[in-house]
C-alpha cells in the first residue's frame, strides 16, 4: 500500500505567511488586552486606585476577552504547524508535560475570570486573589509558548535534549533564546492593555489615568527590552540586520509613537489602528528572526506547493464570519446596560 504524500503546503507560501502573520497579530492583540488588563487591574486593586464600579466593569469584560483570545489563537497555531510541523512537533514532545499543562492553566484562568465576574455582579467587589490566580495561568501559558517555540528553532539542542531524556519533563535550558523575548511580550501586553483600559474606562478619571500610565510606561519598557533582546542575538544579529527587518522595525516604532500621540488627543480609533499595525510589524520581525535562526537546517523554498483551494476557501469564509460575529458581539456588549 502506498501512503499519501503529506509533505506539501496546500496554498501558495505567500498566502500562508500573510494569513499566519495576520491571525497571530489578532490573537496577540486579544491576548494583550486580556493579560495587560488583568495585570493593570491587579496593580490598581492593590493600590486602591479604582472605585468598586470601575473594577467591576473591567471584570465583566475579562471572560469575553478570554474567549476571544482562545478562539483567535487556533488559526495561527495551525498555520505554524502547517509550515514548521517537524520543528514544532519535536519541541512539544520534548517539553510535552509542560505543554499539556497549558490546558489546565487556561481552564484555571477562565474559571477565575468567570468567578470574578459573577462575584462583581453580585457584590460589586472584585477578588484580587482570583485575578492573581488568572494572571499566573496566563503568564505560565505565555512562558511555555515562548520556551517551546524558541526550542523549535534550535534543532541541534532539540536532538541533544531528546537523546538525553524522553520523559517529556525537559524545559528549554537556553534561557537567553527566549527570556528577554518573553519579557518583551509581557511588556507589550501591558502596553496594549493600558490602551484597552484607558478606552474602556475613559469616563472614569482614575481608570483612564491608570490606563494611560500603563500605555506610556509599558511602551517605553517594551522598547528598552526589545533593544536588549536585539543586542542579545549575538551571531544572528548580523544576518538579521541584512534582512528587511530593520526598515520594518523603524516603521513599527514610528507607528507606536503615532499611537501615543493620537491617544493623547483622544483619537482612540486611529490610535488603536496604529497600535495594531505596530504589533503586526513586530510579528513580522519575529517571523524573519525565525527564518534566520533556522537557516542551514530548514529552507522554506524546499516545500512543494500543491494548492487545495476548497479547504482554504472554507477557512477564509469561516474566519471572516468569525471576525464579523466578534465585532457584532463586542458592539452589543459595550452598548448594553450594566444590568443586561
Amino acid at each position: 500500500m502506498t501512503l499519501p504524500d503529506y509533505r506539501f503546503i496546500s496554498a501558495p507560501l505567500w498566502l500562508v505567511t500573510i494569513l499566519h502573520l495576520l491571525t497571530l497579530t489578532l490573537h496577540l492583540a486579544a491576548m494583550s488586552c486580556l493579560l495587560g488588563g488583568t495585570l493593570i487591574a491587579l496593580w490598581a486593586g492593590v493600590r486602591k486606585q479604582w472605585s468598586a464600579p470601575d473594577a467591576a466593569g473591567l471584570a465583566r469584560v475579562l471572560p469575553a476577552a478570554t474567549a476571544a483570545t482562545v478562539s483567535l489563537g487556533v488559526a495561527p497555531l495551525l498555520f505554524l504547524q502547517l509550515v514548521y510541523p517537524r520543528q514544532v512537533y519535536a519541541a512539544t514532545i520534548v517539553s510535552g508535560w509542560f505543554w499539556l499543562a497549558v490546558i489546565g492553566a487556561v481552564i484555571m484562568a477562565y474559571y477565575a475570570f468567570y468567578r470574578t465576574s459573577f462575584q462583581a455582579h453580585r457584590t460589586g467587589q472584585v477578588s484580587l486573589g482570583l485575578l492573581a490566580l488568572a494572571a499566573l495561568g496566563l503568564l505560565y501559558t505565555s512562558l511555555v509558548y515562548s520556551s517551546v517555540f524558541a526550542l523549535a528553532e534550535q534543532p541541534d539542542l532539540l536532538r541533544a535534549l531528546y537523546a538525553k531524556d524522553q520523559s517529556g519533563w525537559v524545559w528549554n535550558p537556553a534561557l537567553g533564546a527566549y527570556g528577554l523575548r518573553w519579557l518583551h511580550v509581557v511588556l507589550g501586553a501591558l502596553t496594549v492593555g493600558g490602551f484597552f483600559v484607558s478606552v474602556l474606562g475613559r469616563k472614569s478619571p482614575a481608570m483612564a489615568a491608570t490606563g494611560r500610565a500603563a500605555f506610556v510606561g509599558g511602551m517605553a519598557a517594551a522598547a528598552a527590552m526589545g533593544f536588549l533582546y536585539l543586542v542579545s542575538l549575538d551571531t544572528y544579529l548580523g544576518p538579521y540586520m541584512r534582512t528587511p527587518a530593520m526598515p520594518v522595525l523603524l516603521l513599527a516604532l514610528a507607528l507606536a509613537l503615532a499611537a501615543l500621540h493620537l491617544h493623547s488627543r483622544k483619537r482612540f480609533g486611529l490610535s488603536g489602528l496604529c497600535l495594531f499595525l505596530s504589533l503586526l510589524g513586530m510579528v513580522y520581525l519575529r517571523h524573519v528572526l525565525r527564518l534566520v535562526r533556522l537557516r542551514g537546517s530548514f529552507d522554506l523554498a524546499a516545500w512543494r506547493i500543491a494548492p487545495q483551494w476548497s479547504p482554504f476557501l472554507l477557512f477564509l469564509v469561516c474566519f471572516i464570519l468569525m471576525l464579523v460575529v466578534l465585532v457584532w458581539m463586542a458592539r452589543l456588549f459595550f452598548r448594553s446596560e450594566p444590568d443586561a
